[in-house]
This record gives C-alpha cells, structure tokens and sequence, in this order.
C-alpha cells in the first residue's frame, strides 16, 4: 500500500511561484513513479507532470514546460497565470519503462491540495 499527502497549495498573485510537497509513504518498489495532475471545475483531470524517481527521469505537459520542476517530492511552480488555478493531487505507480501522466497508470492518489492564481 502506497499513502501519499500534499500539501503546499495556496492563493498566489499571477506571475508568482509555489511549491507543493507530496510526502509518500508505504511500499516503495510500488511508487517508482511520481505524478503531478490538477483539476479545475469544470474540467477534466490534467496530468502535468511526471517523474521516474530511480532514474530522475521527467515529463511535462506542454501548458507548464519550463514553468514547472518536478523532483521527488516536491513540484516547483514559478511563473503562475490563473490558468493554472485548480486542485492539485500527488500519486504514485508502478512503472518498468517511462512513466506517463495518464492517470490510469497511477493506482494511489492523494486527496489535493489547492492552488489558486488571481489576477
């Protein structure tokens, strides 16, 4: 089992910077993959970021490359625009090749932590 807490989230200015911190806990082999996924309302889970924690390796979504830093156990967010308004959630999967930001591929979530840009 695999439980995962974030936390972080808050009300920014558009243009400034968050950091949110998923902390992991549980059977590790079954968490080699980190994801980052936000949802706003009214619109469908959007995965944006992912990492592969043994190799380092990482993927982002176009709407936040060179914006966004994945590491481990944090996600680094600078240059915020109310775009990126919504619920943010941690999970964690299995992966034995690159890892995705499908949420498919992602069995333990955890419950989110709010982020919200005004302009």
């Amino acid at each position: 089992q695999v439980n995962l807490v974030e936390s972080g989230g808050s009300s920014v200015q558009a243009g400034g910077s968050l950091r949110l911190h998923c902390a992991a806990s549980g059977t590790s082999y079954l968490r080699n993959c980190i994801g980052w996924f936000r949802q706003a309302p009214g619109k469908e889970r959007e995965g944006v970021a992912s990492i592969n924690t043994p190799t380092g390796t990482t993927y982002y979504s176009d709407s936040v490359k060179g914006r966004f830093r994945i590491t481990e156990g944090y996600l680094q967010m600078n240059g915020l625009n109310p775009e990126d308004t919504g619920m943010y959630y941690c999970a964690a999967g299995l992966s034995y090749g690159t890892c995705t930001t499908k949420a498919g591929d992602f069995p333990y979530w955890g419950q989110g932590t709010q982020v919200t840009v005004v302009s």
